[in-house]
């Protein structure tokens, strides 16, 4: 059981001026294949490909894991944000705290108040975590193909700049996500991508099925967030479908024919100015 390990998220020194993490499925109360930090939104959610997610983990399991996030890095849990993720580029600039049950549909948030922290929930999708350099303006985007394709990065760094934020001056950091070695997608999707970015074409090479590729897109996203001139993006290049002790995976869900998926969070926090 994982129950009784302590939290473990993963950081960047790119964000390590601010708070913030990428957190793997250990250190929470859940149960069963939800084992343990699953941080899902309390109320219906979408599933990673855009299909209806059976989420059955108990109410308070999901609120006490997302206390625990908070907890850890010192945030007020009614001031950890999250939104209804449906793979699209909708943007949201958090001025003040709303409850889980207002969240509103989209895959990413943006803010420059000190006291709340942002949210993004994945199982394969890619998190992506944005700070300007002084820490003050932050964001976090749920950057799965579909979305990437629909421009999330791009209007989410925009989103940034109108904020005051000035691109050069903007870290992003990818977490982990499905690599590319995991990812074998068919000939219908590759054609979509490409449809709408034919930069995309060498993020995917061929498979040993005829039609097949396996796809890069942690790489898409980087090149996505250099694209826009962006001052610095890396890549933590941590795969969430071979590693099933760490994180929750989607597509190792559909192996297994789950209908059932928790969810890793990660949480990103303006810096606190020094009185």
């Amino acid at each position: 059981m994982m129950t009784g390990t302590p939290l473990s998220p993963l950081t960047s020194p790119l964000l390590a001026h601010i708070r913030h993490g990428f957190f793997t499925r250990e250190g929470g109360v859940s149960s069963g294949v939800y084992e343990s930090l699953n941080c899902s939104l309390p109320l219906k959610q979408r599933g990673e490909q855009g299909e209806a997610d059976k989420q059955d983990d108990k109410l308070e399991n999901l609120i006490e894991n997302r206390r625990r996030v908070a907890a850890y890095l010192g945030i007020e849990a009614t001031h950890l944000l999250g939104v209804i993720q449906v793979h699209g580029n909708r943007v949201v600039t958090a001025t003040q705290s709303w409850a889980l049950e207002k969240a509103q549909q989209a895959d990413a948030i943006v803010t420059c108040e000190s006291n709340l922290a942002l949210s993004i929930i994945t199982a394969d999708c890619a998190p992506v975590l944005l700070s300007t350099t002084d820490g003050k303006i932050v964001g976090a985007a749920h950057a799965g193909w579909r979305g990437t394709l629909a421009g999330v990065l791009e209007a989410t760094c925009e989103a940034m700049v109108v904020l005051g934020a000035v691109r050069q001056n903007i870290y992003a950091v990818i977490g982990p996500c499905i690599a590319q070695k995991s990812y074998e997608i068919a000939e219908d999707m590759r054609e979509t991508v490409l449809s709408g970015d034919k930069h995309a074409a060498s993020f995917f090479i061929p498979s040993s099925r005829l039609g097949h590729y396996w796809f890069d897109l942690t790489g898409w996203c980087v090149f996505r967030l250099r694209q826009v001139g962006l001052g610095t993006v890396h890549a933590l290049n941590v795969d969430t479908l071979s590693d099933e002790k760490r994180f929750f995976s989607y597509r190792r869900g559909m192996f297994a024919r789950q209908t059932q998926l928790g969810r890793q969070i990660s949480v990103i926090a303006p810096r606190i100015e020094k009185s």
